[in-house]
Formats: structure tokens, sequence, C-alpha cells
């Protein structure tokens, strides 16, 4: 572990409840195991691939990081691993190695380590690596066009992609059953609700994520999904369908939930998810892009500092 002195102020009393950073992240990658197993399930041996090596580069550049700012070796710690992980299950099973390397370059030294490393990043390493890439080479990450060769035995269009180029009727065939199941195609280890939210329900029941975030994230997204819908249910999609398909269970269970750039109080977790799930669906319905997550959470980590002065009075203090 760091050597280093972070010298934090906060109130007594103090109490450390037996967790490590690495306990964390290791928990982490094994919540993710189902719905990355599935991806791997679909796409076989090419999604591995792209897996095994996002999660070797990510731990490579935090080695190469420690020796040149001369710090203690930290790649035993898991957090490289971990966001080379979840890094690769944002991808397409085609994404080229090239993209791979420097996607987790982005994510561990620009992302992480410029910061000052594990703990003080203001926004979540993964987000900010994929949102270049996402705005750098477009094509690679459109997953219609990266998984045409594909045949998965459903559907083979990317819903969201359906819908914003198509319009509502072209997501007629996709039902909540079959995307809970994941029968659509997108990231390797996104497409599987049914994975992402036993993953999820494990590191909430385990104490690694707040629900609170994760609870309001998905409520952001339904209620603003549901009047958009009911203000004209034949151009924007019901509510199950913005839940079940692109980023939005990875986002809620994985992403939103990063500890360094999201909130710790009660009320700014709340304003934090929900903001992230409006912002989602918005982007969605009337933005540029095809899914909104992403840049959603990347906009509320900006907020996060804002949000979390919310606190309650001190207990005895003055009216």
């Amino acid at each position: 572990m760091h050597s280093q002195k972070l010298f934090i102020g906060s109130h007594a009393p103090y109490f450390h409840n037996g967790n490590s950073v690495a306990s964390k992240s290791y928990n982490i990658m094994f919540a993710a195991l189902p719905a990355v197993g599935m991806g791997i399930y679909q796409y076989g041996i090419p999604a591995l691939a792209v897996i095994t090596f996002s999660i070797s580069c990510a731990m490579l550049w935090e080695l190469i990081m420690n020796i040149a700012m001369k710090r203690p070796i930290s790649i035993g710690d898991g957090d490289a691993a971990a966001i080379g992980l979840i890094l690769a299950m944002l991808l397409p099973a085609t994404t080229p190695w090239w993209i791979v390397l420097t996607g987790t370059f982005l994510a561990i030294v620009i992302g992480k380590q410029i910061f000052g490393g594990l703990g003080c990043n203001p926004f979540n390493p993964v987000l900010v690596a994929f949102a270049i890439l996402m705005l750098s080479w477009k094509n690679y990450l459109d997953f219609d066009a990266a998984l045409l060769n594909y045949d998965l035995g459903f559907k083979m269009l990317y819903p969201l992609g359906a819908l914003k180029h198509f319009g509502i009727n072209a997501i007629g065939d996709f039902t909540s059953q079959g995307l809970l199941m994941g029968q659509q195609i997108g990231g390797i280890g996104a497409s599987c609700g049914l994975g992402l939210i036993i993953g999820g329900l494990y590191l909430i029941l385990r104490g690694y994520i707040r629900w609170e975030i994760v609870f309001s994230f998905l409520i952001g997204i339904f209620v603003t999904a549901l009047l958009y819908n009911i203000s004209d249910p034949d151009k924007y999609a019901a509510p199950m369908f913005h839940l079940l398909t692109g980023y939005t269970l990875i986002g809620a269970f994985f992403l939103a939930t990063e500890d360094s750039s999201s909130p710790v109080n009660l009320v700014p977790m709340l304003l934090y998810g929900a903001g992230a799930g409006i912002f989602t669906v918005l982007i969605r319905n009337i933005g540029a892009f095809v899914d909104g997550v992403v840049l959603a959470v990347l906009i509320f980590n900006v907020a996060n500092p804002l949000l979390d002065k919310i606190r309650p009075k001190a207990l005895g203090k003055g009216i």
C-alpha cells in the first residue's frame, strides 16, 4: 500500500471497517464476472482478448507511473486491474489493440496518476478515457459497425442506435426480458442486464457501493423517460427500455459509484444520482450522442465538490 500521507481533516469519532483498497478492487472485479462471462460467451475469444489486454495494459501503465514518479509499487492493490476491466466492459469485442492501449493510458495516467493517484482523482478514470476514445475514434466504438460480422442469433442492431437513427418502430422486436438476459449487442460487459444487477446487488450488500447513488440514478432515468414517453409515445421509448439498454446498468453500479468522484453525504448522493440519470435521458432523446451515460456521469463528477458541500447542520449548532 501507499506510504505517503494524506492529511485529511474531519470530525470525530473515527472507525475503520476493516476493508482495504485491495479488498474492494478484487470484490468489484468479482462482481463484474457474471456480466463479463456473458460477454465472453456472446462474443468469444475476441472479447477475452480485449479484457485481458486491457487489464494487463492498465497494470503496466500503473507500474510505469509508480517508477517514474518514485512512488511505492501499487499494482498489488488491484485498482489498476479493476479500471482496466471496467474499461474493457464498455468496449466492443472488436476493438483494435491500439485503442485498448491508448484507453488504458488515458485512464491510468491522465485520469488517475496525474491528479495524485488513488483517491485524488476528481473524475472517474474509466469515463475520462472512454469519453476521449468516443470523441476521437467514434466509428471503432459504433456497435452496429464494429460487430457487423458477428452472428449472435438475434436482431443485429444496437438498441439505442436503432432508436436514435430509425425511430421507435425500429425497437419493436426488443423485449424487456430479452434485454435483461443480454439479447442485444453492446459493450463486452454492458449487454447482460441480469449479470450487472447480480454484481451490483453483491457490491451493495457488501457495502462497497452506496445504494443511494444507484437508486437515485435509476429513478432519474425512469422518471425522465416516463415523462418523455407520456408526452409523445410514438417518438420516445418507454422507461424500461432506457433502464435495460446501453450503459445504464453498468453506469449505475460500476461508474457513477466510483469513490473519489462521487459524493459521500446523503442529499448530495441523491442529487448526484438523479441529476446524472436525468441528463442521461436528455442526451439520448434530444442530444447528439446515442448514449448519454458516460457524459452525464462526467458532468456530475464536475459538480460533485459543490454538491458535497450540502450537509446537515452539526448537532448542537445554534439556529
